[in-house]
């Protein structure tokens, strides 16, 4: 059965009319189709006014809707001649982040994503799409070969963020973060980051550094959750609206803060209604920026991505 969130129901109330009709058209050699058109624009007229004026917190839990594409279900659609790799060499295969070579449009590249689950037995495979260590450890590994093949490196990002468990922390999560972090800046090839749905701290930073960092229209990147933020601030759960609106996470804020280079329009209503069109257009986006980065010298394609997260921030205060 597909979820319904709250600000869906007048969308999904008038689909539901549209197919009652077609089917009582059918059923009694009715011409109703007058009918069906109208409400059909109304569908479209109610879209666009409830998609146009989301909460951060509405577009969180469309960052979050179960039927939305998962980084592999672009992968499928965009890519050819996918071969995953697993196994970061140390410890495991961490299934909560995937890596392998493959082709977009003829062109060959290092793909790197993370995993979410549709049901229960899948999220427990992929702890729910939060890495271990051995995750960033393989996605690393993946990366380093790619540098010494000269190929360019899409990531794509959903995770609420890194494990945080007890095992994760022996084996030593926060390390296996920040070496991503150093060595990322290190890699002499063009990096491509798109954020697909959520981008949760630094589980996503860990595989996001990037000569370019794109988000989706409904996607959100935070440091943090708003019900994280919520229970730290005002240790109450009703406030996770308040944090969400007080995090700057949704691609508007993002995109004004400087902290992504583009946003990714999605189909009106979700990523979640047109699979294949937002494949396309993400497919789109990520050759655009390739064609650019592919220009630039290895040096220059290390001092761009320095530079750009030197650039983030913005500090106010009175002088000295």
């Amino acid at each position: 059965m597909a979820t319904r969130l709250d600000f869906e129901k007048p969308i999904i109330e008038l689909e539901t009319k549209v197919a009652e009709l077609q089917e009582f058209s059918q059923r009694h050699d009715v011409d109703v189709s007058h009918g069906i058109a109208l409400l059909k624009a109304r569908i479209e007229e109610t879209k666009e006014r409830v998609f146009g004026s989301l909460t951060p917190w509405e577009q969180v839990q469309l960052a979050r809707h179960p039927q939305r594409p998962y980084p592999m279900d672009y992968v499928k659609r965009m890519c050819t001649d996918f071969l995953e790799l697993h196994g970061d060499r140390r410890f495991s295969d961490d299934r909560a982040i995937f890596g392998g070579f493959a082709k977009i449009d003829g062109r060959p590249v290092l793909v790197i994503g993370t995993r979410k689950g549709r049901e229960l037995k899948e999220n427990l495979d992929v702890n729910f799409g939060s890495a271990h260590p051995e995750g960033y450890r393989k996605a690393l590994r993946l990366m380093r070969i790619a540098d010494r093949a000269r190929l360019p490196v899409l990531v794509l990002i959903d995770t609420p963020g890194a494990y945080p468990g007890i095992g994760a922390e022996e084996r030593h999560i926060g390390e296996a973060i920040a070496v991503n972090l150093r060595e990322m800046f290190r890699l002499r090839v063009p990096i491509v980051v798109l954020v697909t749905g959520e981008g949760g701290s630094g589980g996503a930073l860990g595989i996001g550094v990037g000569n370019r960092v794109l988000i989706m229209q409904n996607a959100y990147y935070s440091v943090i959750t708003p019900e994280g933020c919520a229970a730290i601030l005002w240790r109450d759960g009703s406030a996770t609206p308040r944090a969400a609106e007080a995090l700057k996470l949704t691609s508007g804020d993002l995109i004004r803060l400087g902290v992504v280079d583009e946003v990714v329009p999605e189909p009106l209503g979700g990523a979640h209604r047109d699979w294949e069109a937002a494949a396309t257009t993400v497919r789109d986006a990520l050759l655009r920026h390739l064609d650019e980065l592919v220009k630039l010298t290895p040096e220059q394609l290390m001092d761009q991505r320095y530079a750009k997260f030197r650039a983030m921030g913005v500090f106010e205060g009175k002088g000295q």
